[in-house]
């Protein structure tokens, strides 16, 4: 017999050879497969959460033994059942309320330091952004155990001699003790965000806007706002969901009653009783408290895309 030629050697290489040769001379194969790749291993780890919590809900709950993949049963009268059995319609609402005020409130004040960042020169300027950065580094559970004493009226903020003390607000059970915490906490991204697309503006926009007679803040919000929608619109949509989904102020601020703007995580969590705790009903409420956020994002992705890609591109 004939000894092989080195070129048939290498034509009948291994596997991995051979994929590194075709890699090689079609890179484009390669990244077109990795892409696929990465977004099938995203789309699992995201929407299986989801797909799981559509399983229990499907499910009735004598069936919730050794689960698989796929339901044991189809009750879907979990999604109805979840409205008798708690008024769970007024926690979604309690929960949409308390997120568009703070998302209101965050954008109003967030727009006008954005603007004195942005777009004025003072000193410490630096240093107050900096200031901001540590700021949103703290952990909200940080804040929990001061914050239930502020809003519970059982810190003295003034004490004036003979006349007694002014105790902080009793806010217990009260919009305002959730809508305080969360401008503070989510007011940091908003600044940082506005700040960077407020510093674009031309100036000769807003000087233009001026000589008409328009005041700072006049121009701010009829010149400035609008051309930097995209990022007014993503800080909004990233402040109503974190609120939206926020837990440890939430259940802390109240007593879990729905007349009493107990927010949509004590809504899931009112379905767990002392002696038994109906599993598919808390996956039912949970893909229904998941939807107006699906739908915020669905309606202004485009929005948040260009606004969370500014700035990556040089023209």
């Amino acid at each position: 017999m004939s000894a092989a030629s080195p070129v048939e050697d290498e034509e009948d290489g291994g596997l991995l050879q051979r994929w590194t040769r075709k890699a090689i001379a079609d890179p484009r194969s390669v990244y077109q497969a990795l892409f696929y790749v990465v977004t099938l291993f995203f789309l699992i780890t995201t929407l299986f959460p989801f797909y799981w919590l559509l399983v229990l809900a499907l499910t009735p709950l004598d069936a919730i033994v050794n689960m698989g993949l796929l339901p044991k049963g189809f009750n879907v009268y979990a999604f109805v059942e979840v409205f008798e059995r708690l008024p769970f319609h007024i926690y979604m609402f309690n929960s949409i309320v308390i997120a568009l005020t703070t998302t209101v409130i965050v954008l109003i004040f967030g727009s006008l330091a954005g603007y004195a960042f942005g777009r004025l020169q003072f000193r410490g300027k630096s240093v107050l952004l900096i200031a901001l950065l540590a700021v949103s580094y703290f952990p909200p559970a940080a804040f929990i155990l001061p914050l239930f004493q502020l809003f519970t009226g059982n810190i003295t903020i003034l004490a004036v001699p003979g006349a007694g003390a002014i105790q902080s607000p009793n806010w217990f059970n009260t919009p305002g003790a959730m809508v305080t915490p969360f401008s503070a906490l989510f007011l940091p991204l908003t600044i940082f965000i506005l700040t960077t697309f407020y510093s674009q503006i031309p100036d000769g926009l807003e000087e233009a806007a001026r000589v008409e007679g328009t005041t700072r803040i006049g121009a701010l919000f009829r010149v400035i706002v609008p051309l930097s929608a995209p990022g007014v619109a993503t800080a909004g949509v990233l402040t109503f969901i974190g609120v939206y989904n926020e837990f440890f102020i939430s259940f802390l601020m109240t007593d879990g009653q729905a007349q009493n703007w107990a927010p949509i995580v004590w809504g899931i969590l009112n379905y767990q009783g002392q002696y038994q705790a109906f599993y598919n009903l808390m996956a039912a409420a949970s893909i229904l408290g998941v939807l107006p956020v699906v739908i915020l994002v669905v309606v202004a992705q485009e929005r948040i895309v260009s606004g969370l890609t500014a700035g990556a591109l040089k023209e």
